[in-house]
């Protein structure tokens, strides 16, 4: 009877880790270099979108269209200068936001949003003055 609980035991173990492991290779390649490795899918979608809102732009401002697949972009790829250029402007709102202001020191200051981008774009890719 032991031998048997185990053995459901050690299946559904097996199962769940194949699951885990399946669910991470259906994830798309990330390209992180400024926000939190461990952020959600949720969390970095929510936060994609308010860039596109600050910004008035879509996700092809900043991402390249995918080599493979027709209609469709690809995250990960660093081929589009204004990736970097919003990396650069994500670092500026971290900087600003973690010197100036109080935060939590428990999260992370891409989480801030005293100083955001659509403090300075108000709905413009390119806000006169920059």
């Amino acid at each position: 009877m032991k031998l048997t609980q185990w053995k459901v035991i050690g299946i559904l173990s097996l199962l769940v880790i194949a699951g885990v492991a399946a669910g991470r290779l259906d994830r798309p390649a990330r390209n992180l270099k400024v926000l939190p490795k461990d952020i959600s899918d949720k969390a970095l979608d929510s936060l994609m979108q308010t860039y596109n809102k600050a910004l008035g732009v879509s996700c092809s401002f900043c991402h390249s269209p995918h080599k493979t697949i027709k209609d469709s972009l690809d995250y990960a790829a660093d081929d589009n200068q204004m990736k970097e250029e919003g990396r650069k402007m994500i670092r500026l709102t971290i900087s600003i936001n973690r010197d100036y202001f109080y935060y939590d020191r428990t999260k992370h200051p891409a989480y801030l949003n005293v100083v955001t981008c659509n403090t300075c774009h108000r709905g413009d890719p390119y806000p006169a003055g920059m």
